[in-house]
């Protein structure tokens, strides 16, 4: 073990802030260059998992040891066996990030050990994309560290060792979910790793320095592929350990067929009729498989969770365990939905101190484990620690209705389990950071919660546009690093989240930052301008959402998105001084307000989905009404008859072009993909009821128009989500992923347009509360602004306010009145 060397060696404070940094990038190899020319690829190492030490000696533990680190593709920190840190936070290659720890609390006096994990995933998945690499760096794990220690700084350099122990690898990807499903055999791990295990066979690690014109071999960041590391943008991540609210065992059955992917095993055990049902059980679990011989375990955690998976267990050498991670009960005899996680791993047991801690993150309800082994196993317990960015503060809401208020508890935690290091669209199945779905998670976080980080996070990560000036649909990982087909208004509804930071901090640095990429998506458009106004033929993926809308043709739902985001685009460019942006998105906006008429249908009194080769369209849809409302596009005057038509639920259908029914529909797909859509509506009569995410624009529209008991009427849709214990909202009406956070919306409708909190001027320079009066016996909350809660409670009687900044008060007749900051009660007169 090497000890910490001796420089450099400081005399006076450090701030370890400075863009050049002391410690070297160390790999767990020395790399051999490949100098192949401007251009062209080099190769990339395989999945790795490799463990970095050294040690340090300290006469005396200071009140403090900051330190920052930063790895490619992620690190796990122990210091003294114990955990210290974990990270990076996603990010595209060229901004990554690093995390400030202090490393005080976990030191000791005398000799400290430290030991860093690394993982490289080798190939891109849902939440990591590898960096395009020099000659060396990029093709391989790579970590940084220095650390203050009082007389001198701890720095990665050569006299760290590295052991790859290949006790781990990544079961091959499987279907759309991206998520690594991780195996260890613990029979090739030390059991005393984190604490440095000075029996095993360690080498020195090995300083990698840029090889490319220019770099001179500079070893230290900034470099190339990396860029200036930048600090962590939110803060840490963390949850309860939660525990099983059911086990059951199955008695031994036929062993299930090899197979390298543990879920592939699972699967094939749950399909065969032949295998007997589990029966309750408690801990410790005591289970006899034997030679051929599989053994079955179910947990049900009761809801969903999301973390770190830990099952402790007794259990001879070479025991398999195979695990699959569920969202939804198995149930014998019935299909497996194509949606459904191919989510799990698989631990070996060394057949001694056997306790396998997921490294991975994973969202699950039910856990299956497929033991098998030749002797008798005896699990002794399985937790979960939840690894979830925290809502902050008491924001709360509260009325007379329980069901209402359970809406509003359930969009908490839906978004809560979609809060990791970025929004996320499900924490079960894909964990991708998709720019559309986020802007609901960060409408929810904005009314919920003091700590708008991750609200910030949402639109600077997304912030990462194609050559041609369009978003990926997805962020920081092999969606982005394809480069391919996106979904052009999901960059619509990130632009709205940058509105929303517009209305709810007025940051004129972020926005200033963020503005040329919002007038990049904007201009994307312009080629497909028709010269009557309207968008026409745009290409790619224009999803909507997952409903039966028609966007081909002249569309009237991404004209208004588009319109919407002119508008929006306008307010940011004023904020910053930038007028003529101003005029030029107005001056666009009102050219399609004159064009939009086309789709007007006066005797519907709502707007046409489409109009193809000039030949209007009679398809009708909520996204395609309430666009037209919130865009502005649609004139006060037509606004009543247009809710009046597109949320009356006697002419609403639930229809989607993929799925239904339960879950996806191959069938769908494979007329989606050849063109083929079957319209089994009445197109004239009925109206195609959107989807939980886009109803945040239907529920918008309603709000605009004053109708404000008919959102609450939608609202309560959403309850049909939480039945058997389920919390969260699903992903659409009656199929896909039980907890996704684009489904939120009733949560912030509950604070913005039922208790009518929101920001009177950008930045809450002024706060406005409108409050829904006369819907509900009472209604109380309190909602964040920059500078603390706002406190709101109504009922008939009368309002009581308590506001830490000045404020607009609607009053019940429809007067205004402003208020400064303070407490406020004011009596009705009945």
């Amino acid at each position: 073990m090497h000890a910490a060397v001796p420089s450099p060696s400081r005399t006076s404070p450090v701030v370890l802030r400075d863009p050049s940094w002391q410690g070297h990038w160390i790999g767990p190899k020395a790399q051999q260059p490949e100098l192949a020319g401007f251009g062209h690829p080099v190769s990339r190492a395989p999945f790795g998992r490799y463990l970095f030490r050294t040690s340090f000696t300290l006469t005396a533990v200071p009140g403090s040891i900051p330190a920052r680190i930063t790895a490619d593709a992620r690190y796990v920190v122990h210091l003294n066996g114990a955990e210290a840190g974990r990270g990076p936070v996603r990010s595209q290659p060229r901004r990554l990030h690093y995390d400030d720890l202090d490393l005080a609390p976990l030191a000791r006096q005398g000799e400290n050990t430290l030991v860093v994990l690394v993982t490289y995933y080798g190939q891109a998945n849902s939440f990591w994309q590898p960096a395009v690499a020099n000659a060396t760096l990029g093709r391989d794990a790579v970590l940084v560290l220095e650390a203050d220690l009082g007389d001198r700084l701890l720095v990665t350099d050569d006299t760290w060792q590295v052991l790859d122990p290949g006790a781990w690898h990544i079961a091959a990807a499987e279907g759309i979910d991206g998520l690594p499903v991780e195996c260890l055999d613990a029979r090739m791990l030390p059991h005393d790793w984190k604490t440095g295990a000075p029996d095993a066979a360690w080498r020195p690690a090995h300083i990698t320095p840029a090889l490319h014109m220019g770099a001179l071999a500079r070893s230290r960041p900034p470099t190339d592929p990396y860029g200036p590391l930048l600090p962590r943008p939110i803060g840490p991540l963390g949850g309860a350990r939660l525990t099983p609210t059911m086990v059951a065992a199955a008695p031994s059955a036929e062993a299930a067929a090899d197979h390298p992917h543990p879920v592939a095993r699972v699967r094939a055990h749950l399909g065969d009729p032949s295998c007997p049902a589990p029966t309750t059980a408690v801990f410790p679990v005591a289970l006899a498989p034997g030679p051929g011989k599989d053994q079955h375990l179910v947990v049900d955690m009761g809801r969903i969770v999301c973390g770190f998976l830990t099952v402790d267990l007794d259990a001879p050498r070479g025991t398999r365990v195979d695990l699959m991670y569920r969202e939804s009960p198995h149930r014998p005899g019935v299909p497996e939905p194509m949606s459904s996680p191919n989510t799990g791993a698989r631990y070996t047991a060394r057949g001694h101190a056997d306790r396998f801690e997921a490294l991975e993150v994973n969202g699950f309800r039910y856990l299956h484990a497929l033991i098998s082994g030749d002797g008798p196993v005896r699990v002794n317990g399985i937790e979960v620690r939840e690894h979830l960015y925290p809502r902050a503060g008491n924001a709360y809401f509260r009325s007379s209705d329980p069901e209402l208020d359970a809406l509003y508890t359930a969009g908490v935690r839906t978004v809560e389990l979609n809060s990791h290091d970025a929004f996320t669209d499900c924490p079960t199945r894909e964990q991708r950071a998709w720019v559309g779905d986020g802007v609901v998670h960060q409408m929810v976080h904005l009314t919920t919660s003091t700590d708008w980080r991750l609200a910030r996070r949402y639109v600077e990560l997304g912030n990462s546009p194609r050559p041609d000036g369009i978003l990926p649909m997805s962020v920081v990982g092999e969606i982005e690093q394809s480069g391919g087909t996106t979904i052009p208004d999901w960059s619509l509804h990130w632009l709205h989240g940058v509105h929303n930071l517009y209305r709810y901090t007025a940051d004129r640095d972020l926005l200033a930052e963020l503005a040329p990429t919002a007038r990049r998506i904007l201009a994307w458009y312009l080629p497909h301008l028709t010269g009557d106004g309207v968008l026409s033929d745009v290409p790619e993926w224009n999803l909507v959402d997952w409903s039966s809308v028609f966007a081909t043709g002249a569309s009237s739902v991404v004209t208004a998105l588009w319109a919407r985001g002119l508008r929006e685009y306008a307010d940011i460019s004023v904020l910053l001084g930038n007028h003529g942006d101003a005029a030029w998105a107005n001056g666009l906006w009102e050219r399609v307000r004159d064009g939009f008429e086309m789709f007007w249908d006066e005797r519907r009194g709502t707007y046409l989905d489409h109009i193809v080769h000039g030949t209007p369209q009679p398809a009708t849809s909520q996204a395609a009404g309430a666009a037209a409302v919130v865009s502005g596009l649609a004139p006060t005057h037509r606004h009543q008859r247009i809710i009046d038509r597109v949320m009356d639920p006697t002419r609403l259908v639930t229809r989607s072009w993929i799925g239904g029914d339960g879950g996806y529909d191959d069938r769908k797909i494979g007329d989606e993909l050849r063109g083929f859509r079957r319209v089994d509506w009445d197109v004239e009569e009925e109206v195609v009821r959107a989807q939980p995410f886009l109803s945040y624009l239907v529920h918008d529209a309603a709000a605009v128009a004053g109708r404000t008991a008919e959102l609450i009427g939608a609202m309560r849709d959403w309850s049909a989500f939480l039945r058997d214990g389920y919390d969260t909202f699903g992903e659409c009406w009656d199929w896909g992923s039980p907890v996704h956070g684009w489904s939120s919306t009733p949560t912030r409708d509950l604070v913005t347009h039922v208790l009518g909190v929101t920001p009177g001027e950008p930045g809450f320079g002024r706060a406005r509360v409108a409050p829904a009066y006369g819907l509900l016996e009472r209604v109380e909350g309190a909602a964040p602004t920059p500078v603390g809660l706002l406190s709101v409670a109504f009922d008939a009687t009368g309002i009581e306010v308590d506001s830490p900044l000045p404020y607009v008060l609607v009053l019940p007749d429809g007067q205004e009145q402003r208020h400064g900051a303070g407490h406020l009660r004011l009596a009705f007169t009945v």
